[in-house]
């Protein structure tokens, strides 16, 4: 069974945005870009594959991208309908009509969406965008997290799981470090 792997930006303080949805105060050197294009370029928009000369490399992480509405919306705002053309494309949403043929709106159950999702025949795994809000939603279907940790304390903003204290343990598997002191951690579920 394929995996939902929650892969996110976020800051020492634990945000992965700030109060108004900013995430420009995210640094990063140029060896953490490379590392990031190189390695994880599947999460990134058809935009930037396009500007770091990948978006015809074929997906070799994710096949498929949920998220949420907030997450979704600054694509939207700026006339992008389909932000990741490369994968499927699914946004948690009550109130957002389908604003393109490939995305699919999940207004209801999405945990019975992720589950179907994670039954399919596919060798590559589900990327889980966010929010934090769906992240706590999801906390029980997230089966690893890839967490890139940015060297700088926001303050306030949108915590990566939700509002809910819902402890759940997952196991550190690596660490790797940058240049400028960016981080990434794995981790998965702790059974």
């Amino acid at each position: 069974m394929r995996q939902l792997i929650y892969y996110i930006s976020l800051s020492i303080d634990g945000f992965i945005a700030g109060p108004d949805d900013e995430v420009d105060f995210f640094p990063g050197s140029d060896e953490y870009m490379t590392w990031m294009v190189g390695d994880y370029g599947d999460a990134l928009p058809g935009a930037f594959r396009e500007k770091f000369g990948i978006a015809d490399v074929a997906p070799s992480r994710f096949d498929t991208i949920v998220m949420g509405r907030r997450t979704y919306d600054p694509a939207l705002q700026v006339g992008v309908t389909s932000p990741y053309p490369h994968l499927r494309q699914y946004v948690v949403s009550r109130s957002l009509e389908r604003p393109d043929p490939a995305v699919t709106v999940v207004a209801d159950d999405v945990v019975a969406t992720v589950r179907a999702l994670k039954a399919e025949d596919s060798t590559l795994d589900i990327y889980l965008a966010g929010g934090g809000r769906l992240a706590g939603q999801l906390l029980d279907e997230i089966d690893g997290l890839v967490i890139k940790r940015y060297p700088v304390v926001a303050g306030a903003g949108l915590p990566a799981f939700g509002p809910d204290f819902a402890p759940t343990q997952f196991s550190l598997d690596a660490v790797r470090s940058f240049d400028g002191g960016n981080l990434v951690e794995w981790y998965s579920r702790t059974a």
